[in-house]
């Protein structure tokens, strides 16, 4: 990177992207130096991906330039932005699960011996030099489906400097991986820094930006609003750019403490994963529910609506007694369920957004065997004006919505049905921080409307603006309850109960 400090490696110069009837970019400008770190955020739908798909070579812009290395460039498709040394890392990443390391890092251009074979002694070579350069230890033969998600990131970028990336975009890196593996994806960024990579590393995870960020650019409603220096810049100033206004009241109220019982678990078991998990849930409350990564919170709600059989226990709702073997029997007995995996579990992409919304409460608009097409487009019109939910109509297909307001869709499906008790896991992951208000909003005005809410999240900060009630799991166990009517909980004390040492509640 010698003689290169400072300079520009990439610019964007006032490009514009029109779609039929909207105009996503609108004369973006900015640019980026040779080996710097550079986030790019703004809410959901601000344009942040629209842009990187034109620079990746997915979309053509309508008018504006590309300067790559001091030439103007136009990238026709993928290959060719990746042949010029610029590669993306989806958050949804592109691997094959059954192939090993070395064979993903070399799909469709494996080097070959002079018989025209692959030369797995060459390709293996390359991916063990490729990971020592970032100082990552991985077998190179081991499949990707035996990896955690982090080694799954670091084939991804190993497979892009395969390539000679010298741009890397990063979409979300962060978003399903544990504080331990984040330490260690910023390491290997650091590294990538220092031999002179430019990582454009997009996140709605602000204390993330700040940590290993150089520079921050942030785009709302398809403009720039600002480059900024980290250092010369914080959160509340980030946020004001991003959503144009002050977020003062970032959590809602929380309401007086309900002695009333609307559910009661007493002593579930799933084998050795979870074990005499015994609770209340009071009307009117969100009970927080977290720990480390693993502890069996996902068991627990999956347990909760059967989707997995518990060995053994008790749950009482409304005073009664009731066995439930199937999400069926959940559902009818009054529980709805938010997962966490919104794209996979959730959401039906290629499925319109009334659908979507109306998908649990189906059968109220059959009528011998016939749809109610017109009070299935009214109720769903309803929920999106009552959720501020962004789309063009509620015909348009769910897949080309934001991740807040696919998950706005999925929470409206729930209220349409009217549950009286919701679980919701990770309800802001990966989500901009005007949707999170929103959404915590809703999340609160459920509880509030006579039902309850157990809300799963390794959130900490999330889990304690929301919860009125923090249940600490650790290893399948409740290691404590932290009641937040009598004092607020902190995150000490929340890790301290996740990791098994009995803090002084």
């Amino acid at each position: 990177m010698a003689g290169r400090e400072g300079q520009y490696i990439l610019e964007f110069r006032n490009i514009t992207k029109e779609f039929p009837g909207v105009k996503a970019l609108d004369k973006v400008s900015f640019s980026f130096r040779y080996g710097e770190v550079h986030a790019l955020c703004g809410e959901n739908g601000a344009g942040k991906s629209t842009l990187m798909k034109i620079l990746s070579g997915v979309y053509q812009p309508t008018s504006g330039e590309i300067i790559y290395k001091g030439e103007k460039r136009e990238f026709r498709n993928p290959h060719q932005a990746q042949l010029s040394g610029i590669s993306i890392i989806y958050q949804e990443f592109s691997l094959i699960r059954n192939f090993s390391v070395v064979e993903n890092v070399f799909l469709n251009r494996e080097p070959a011996n002079r018989f025209g074979h692959l030369n797995r002694k060459k390709a293996r070579q390359v991916t063990q030099a490729l990971l020592e350069e970032i100082g990552f230890d991985l077998d190179p033969d081991k499949k990707v489906e035996d990896l955690t998600v982090v080694q799954q990131q670091v084939v991804e970028i190993i497979k892009a400097l395969s390539v000679k990336a010298d741009v890397l975009i990063m979409d979300e890196p962060s978003a399903a991986l544990t504080d331990k593996e984040v330490r260690k994806l910023f390491e290997i960024i650091k590294t990538l820094r220092g031999k002179g990579v430019t990582v454009i590393y997009i996140s709605h995870m602000l204390e993330e930006i700040f940590e290993i960020c150089d520079r921050v650019t942030v785009i709302k409603d398809g403009q720039v609003i600002g480059t900024n220096d980290t250092r010369d810049t914080n959160k509340d100033e980030l946020i004001r750019m991003m959503v144009g206004r002050e977020i003062e009241d970032y959590y809602p109220d929380r309401p007086p403490k309900s002695d009333k019982v609307l559910m009661q678990v007493r002593q579930l078991g799933k084998g050795r994963k979870l074990s005499d998990i015994s609770f209340e849930l009071f009307l009117g409350e969100v009970l927080g529910v977290t720990g480390m990564v693993g502890c069996g919170q996902t068991l627990l709600a999956e347990c909760l609506l059967g989707i997995e059989r518990k060995d053994g226990g008790e749950v009482f709702i409304n005073g009664e007694r009731r066995e439930v073997h199937t999400i069926c029997d959940a559902i009818e007995y009054g529980m709805g369920y938010l997962p966490a995996d919104r794209k996979n579990m959730g959401v039906l992409g290629p499925m319109s957004v009334k659908e979507n919304i109306t998908l649990a409460n189906l059968k109220s608009y059959l009528k011998n065997g016939f749809l109610n097409k017109k009070r299935e487009k009214k109720d769903s019109t309803e929920q999106v004006s009552l959720l501020n939910i962004k789309t063009p109509t509620v015909e348009s297909i769910m897949r080309n919505l934001s991740g807040g307001n696919q998950q706005k869709v999925v929470i409206s499906r729930w209220l349409l049905k009217q549950p009286r008790i919701y679980i919701i896991a990770e309800p802001t992951r990966g989500i901009d921080v005007g949707a999170k208000v929103e959404i915590y909003k809703i999340i609160r005005g459920v509880a509030n409307e006579g039902n309850a809410v157990i809300m799963i999240s390794t959130d900490l900060p999330e889990i304690i603006g929301m919860s009125d009630r923090i249940m600490v799991m650790n290893e399948g166990r409740i290691e404590g309850i932290i009641d937040q009517h009598e004092a607020t909980a902190t995150e000490e004390q929340i890790l301290s109960l996740a990791v098994g040492h009995q803090y002084n509640i």
